[in-house]
């Protein structure tokens, strides 16, 4: 099997990666509703393409991964948060999370960043055990803070050193 590729994302990715995060919504991870059309762009002025790391299989994106700051203040610039990743289901299991996550890590350090960390609900195994893998330490748990699907799901905070 060929390993993904990774690159920054793009200003004309914008289309396929509005395709592909309607493609893997779910309440597994998502605290938003299901996205419906006319679907808003995928880069806006809090996400900009240089924030966003694509994973390709045979010149197709199937992941993405986005960084942003935790908070806008000074004191904080040292932090980066992760901000959002998916992998296409065709792609599971074959790497792409953890090559993103290994690229968004090397990134952040490339940017000054001492610190990462994310937010991933309590009922999403998978990416905890993930996360667990590449280092991430549970930092904290906001208990039932969302309800989703007719369920209160814990906002799980994670973070690790770089």
């Amino acid at each position: 099997m060929p390993e993904p590729s990774i690159r920054a994302a793009l200003p004309d990715d914008d289309q396929e990666l509005r395709a592909l995060d309607g493609a893997t919504w779910s309440y597994q991870h998502a605290v938003l509703p299901r996205p419906q059309p006319p679907y808003d762009p995928f880069f806006d002025e809090r996400h900009a393409p240089g924030d966003t790391l694509v994973a390709e299989l045979d010149r197709r994106i199937v992941g993405y991964i986005r960084l942003g700051f935790a908070y806008n203040v000074a004191s904080n610039a040292h932090v980066r948060q992760i901000q959002g990743l998916a992998v296409a289901e065709e792609a599971r299991g074959r790497g792409v999370a953890r090559a993103l996550l290994r690229a968004v890590m090397a990134e952040a350090r490339r940017r000054g960043a001492s610190r990462i960390r994310l937010g991933v609900l309590g009922h999403n195994g998978p990416a905890r055990r993930l996360y667990e893998s590449e280092g991430f330490a549970v930092e904290g748990v906001l208990p039932g803070e969302f309800l989703l699907g007719g369920e209160y799901v814990d906002d799980v905070i994670m973070g690790r050193p770089l």
